[in-house]
């Protein structure tokens, strides 16, 4: 009878032990895979910068702010651009509204800075065309 009653005892406390954790375990949170597209109406290309920057910077996140001398504008602007110019004019290719940027491979960066435009002005359309 002692047995049962240190068994049950015990049985008892392994479970007031575990619930608690059981309960407060939750799964990770994970960042969305893709940028979420502007919620507000997107500015068009000829818009001022930092009109362009919040409607599609998130887009443009790995571009470089840093100013070149001998170049037009940072990365970072005239990737912003090239996003206004993919999603207004639904007809315009992103491969057309990257025309401009640089196809020339930087060392220790990912693809050239056309590329990384067209790909992120691809997202741009898809995401305008879904709204």
């Amino acid at each position: 009878m002692d047995l049962i009653k240190r068994i049950a005892a015990l049985a008892a406390v392994a479970a007031m032990l575990v619930a608690p954790t059981a309960a407060l375990a939750t799964g990770p949170e994970y960042a969305p895979e893709h940028p979420t597209p502007p919620t507000h109406p997107t500015p068009g290309p000829k818009s001022p910068l930092p009109e362009k920057a919040k409607a599609y910077g998130v887009y443009c996140r790995t571009a470089s702010k840093q100013h070149v001398k001998g170049e037009k504008g940072t990365e970072f602007s005239r990737c912003v651009t090239a996003m206004a110019k993919a999603a207004n004019p639904p007809e315009e290719t992103a491969k057309a509204a990257c025309k401009g940027l640089s196809k020339e491979h930087v060392k220790g960066k990912k693809g050239t800075e056309f590329s990384r435009c067209v790909v992120a002005a691809a997202q741009v359309k898809k995401d305008v065309a879904s709204t």
